[in-house]
């Protein structure tokens, strides 16, 4: 491998993560879903998908907000009935965010949306390129710098 490879992909994770790249597709993915979901709600829903039922702070943490933007946010999406607050069984003060079963159907909808916007991108690439591309970056996500076992 040569000494350009960690730098190029260093630039194009850069590009991939910022917050201006991210905001474009919540807002691809969510157009057209209601009022309540957009650029803004859409990391709250698809944060608790990945976790499951949490507390607003854990929700935060795993998205990257604050827990009262993370309460403003489900808020919305409550009132929406795309979520709902329960009871936290393991500390009886305590409130988990979860979706309902409407917010289960508005997350597969816009991976969906996500999943065929990615086939399209790559319709021009060789099959086994995408093919390829798709267990590589798998691999990486997996066992490079972000894998589970590198917090």
């Amino acid at each position: 491998m040569n000494d350009s490879t960690g730098h190029d992909i260093a630039y194009a994770l850069g590009l991939l993560l910022r917050r201006s790249t991210r905001e474009r597709l919540y807002t691809r993915l969510t157009e057209g879903l209601g009022e309540a979901v957009d650029d803004l709600t859409y990391p709250v829903l698809s944060g608790l998908a990945r976790t499951g039922p949490c507390s607003a702070a854990d929700l935060g943490r795993e998205i990257g907000l604050d827990r009262t933007t993370v309460t403003r946010r489900a808020d919305r999406l409550e009132t929406a009935g795309l979520l709902r607050r329960q009871p936290d069984p393991a500390d009886g003060r305590a409130t988990l965010l979860a979706l309902t079963g409407d917010g289960q159907d508005m997350v597969a909808l816009s991976r969906e949306r996500l999943a065929a916007g990615i086939e399209d991108s790559l319709s021009g690439w060789p099959q086994a390129d995408a093919q390829a591309f798709a267990r590589l970056l798998r691999r990486f996500v997996e066992e490079g710098p972000f894998g589970a076992d590198r917090d």
